[in-house]
């Protein structure tokens, strides 16, 4: 199935914030405190204020797939403190509020949208896509890992939050490998050396 990536309108608030809940109570199901109040995480009230914002200052994203909403991402320059040096974050787009909907795992909408991150950060001249994960989640980190990211580290205790997992993959590593083109005379000599 095609994804399509497109920016989010304050319309799909609602829909940001029903995949941040779902997802959260299939978090709590398998043991996570991932996104929780106990765990320090936003309130879907304060959640939908941030995330509200970043739709109007155009940084989100809906991930579609059949013409349904399958994902969203935030992507913008921004850290939260303590987390990314000024450099690093000078360097690199940051993803934030990446959110696949349960009916559509398993189909790399995730995937398709960390391209997406990494094709704005290609076009804003960045090297990096940067992105912090929550700390105790250790199947998100592999799952970040999986789609090519590598754990920097992770933020000492000047990091106020409870996501301080810093991972981070080079927004040209999504390019295809450039095959060089060997010249003719090597193809011939290739040519006749192999076994008929």
């Amino acid at each position: 199935m095609t994804v399509r990536i497109r920016q989010a309108t304050l319309a799909d608030l609602g829909t940001i914030c029903r995949l941040r809940l779902q997802r959260t109570d299939w978090l709590a199901e398998r043991g996570s405190d991932q996104w929780t109040r106990q765990g320090r995480g936003l309130p879907i009230e304060i959640f939908a204020h941030v995330v509200g914002r970043a739709v109007y200052a155009g940084e989100t994203w809906i991930a579609e797939q059949s013409g349904e909403p399958a994902g969203t991402i935030t992507v913008n320059d921004r850290a939260d403190e303590g987390l990314w040096t000024s450099h690093e974050t000078a360097e690199s787009v940051i993803v934030h509020y990446m959110i696949v909907d349960l009916r559509f795992a398993g189909n790399r909408v995730g995937s398709h949208m960390l391209a997406h991150a990494a094709a704005l950060a290609r076009a804003r001249r960045r090297t990096w896509v940067r992105l912090d994960a929550w700390t105790a989640n250790t199947d998100l980190h592999d799952y970040y890992r999986r789609a090519g990211f590598r754990l920097a580290r992770v933020a000492g205790p000047e990091a106020p939050g409870p996501s301080a997992a810093l991972f981070e993959r080079r927004a040209d590593s999504w390019l295809p490998a450039v095959i060089p083109s060997l010249p003719r005379e090597a193809e011939s000599i290739i040519r006749s050396a192999s076994p008929r």
